[in-house]
């Protein structure tokens, strides 16, 4: 191999000499001291562009759709994950099973110490649906009056049981009047025989100026108020429409929901001014021939008075205390089926019954859940439009006699 050094030549250049050839001295090469060269020649390196400075997004992939068969929170349907609803609590949060509250899933889920929840059945889900119903929010009072043609098919326990129900389950304030002018057993089914009535609470309507003066005229059913009327048919007087509006006036100041049983009869005074006024209507008839008849007697007395509309957004109410097993049931369902908005059945219940003071906690399941139906279609109704009805007679000014 042949080796070489750089030597300098005078004018400063260097050049390559052979040194392969020169005599050793001790296994060296003899001569001057070889000068390495620490830099020697190298490839040039390449220079690279500076990165552009916007990214080119074209160059990714395009994003994949959401899976529709995902096992994660959100449900299996196809979602739009561009759209802002996904971002919402239902879709983002992993919630557990309800609790169960009855049944052997409430006793497995108690004995587990909670680490085995069997969820709720169908029947608890659907009457947490109709709890979730009925606390529908209320952007304004609400009137509810419950009526009948003829009296004897549960009238009154309708307007009470409903009363109990929307007062236990909402978080506002409810008041159940009773406007029968024939000595109505309202405050005794919810609270017992005595107390003021409505007509002492007119007579002093002009000093009442908060809700606490107010309920020194009605007695509380849990957390219902109740207004009762004149037990004494000799002592009770029949209230005007005029007197009516103006009590229900009153108690709109102060109340959310406002329920009025209306007594027997459609013809009585108070029964144009409550029509008239009505939110909802609530049709009470039972399971047999002459219960139903009188039922939909209530709905052409309503259609003919002008009132068809409110008639076709009306619930029918079938009251169980009197039935027969020789009743086509079904036929009477699809015959208001046909001519109101809901129709609720109301099983036979050994408390309700006895017509004595009512309890909510002795209903049965079956009874409760239909009382809950009830108020669940009654809520429906929060804040849409009141049915058009006809100006009330007394709202119409007398003509000039001149």
């Amino acid at each position: 191999m042949t080796a070489h050094h750089r030597r300098h030549r005078p004018d400063g250049r260097a050049e390559w000499a052979d040194v392969s050839s020169r005599p050793r001295r001790g296994g060296r090469v003899a001569g001057p001291p070889v000068a390495v060269d620490d830099d020697p020649p190298t490839e040039p390196i390449p220079v690279i562009p500076p990165a552009p400075a916007v990214p080119d997004w074209s160059r990714l992939p395009p994003p994949q759709p959401y899976p529709s068969s995902s096992t994660g929170f959100l449900p299996t349907a196809d979602v739009d994950v561009a759209s802002d609803g996904v971002l919402t609590d239902e879709a983002l949060v992993h919630h557990r099973r309800p609790t169960p509250t009855e049944g052997w899933r409430l006793a497995l889920y108690a004995a587990s110490g909670g680490r085995i929840n069997p969820g709720q059945s169908a029947h608890e889900a659907a009457r947490v649906e109709l709890v979730h119903r009925i606390r529908r929010p209320l952007p304004a009072p609400h009137r509810v009056a419950v009526v009948s043609v003829k009296g004897g098919v549960g009238k009154t326990t309708v307007a009470a049981c409903l009363g109990l129900v929307l007062a236990e389950l909402r978080g506002d304030r409810v008041v159940v009047l009773d406007a029968n002018p024939d000595a109505g057993t309202l405050s005794e089914r919810l609270t017992g025989p005595g107390g003021p009535t409505v007509r002492d609470l007119y007579e002093d309507m002009p000093n009442l100026t908060s809700v606490a003066e107010l309920t020194r005229y009605t007695r509380s059913a849990g957390r219902l108020h109740v207004l009762g009327s004149e037990q004494e048919p000799a002592m009770g007087e029949a209230f005007s429409a005029e007197e009516y509006l103006e009590v229900t006036s009153l108690l709109e100041r102060f109340y959310n929901v406002i329920i009025t049983d209306s007594g027997t009869g459609m013809v009585h005074s108070a029964m144009a001014a409550t029509l008239a006024t009505a939110d909802s209507l609530v049709v009470v008839g039972s399971p047999t021939v002459d219960g139903a008849n009188r039922a939909s007697r209530t709905l052409s007395f309503l259609a003919d008075e002008g009132y068809r509309v409110a008639a076709e957004q009306s619930i029918v109410v079938l009251c169980g205390d009197r039935h027969s097993p020789d009743v086509d049931r079904g036929l009477i369902r699809s015959h208001f089926a046909t001519r109101c908005r809901a129709v609720v059945d109301i099983p036979p219940d050994p408390h309700l019954a006895t017509g004595g003071r009512i309890d909510p906690a002795l209903w049965r399941s079956a009874t409760r859940d239909a009382w809950y139906l009830l108020a669940a279609h009654v809520a429906d109704g929060f804040g849409a439009p009141s049915p058009a009805a006809p100006a009330p007679p007394f709202a119409t000014p007398a003509p000039d006699p001149g």
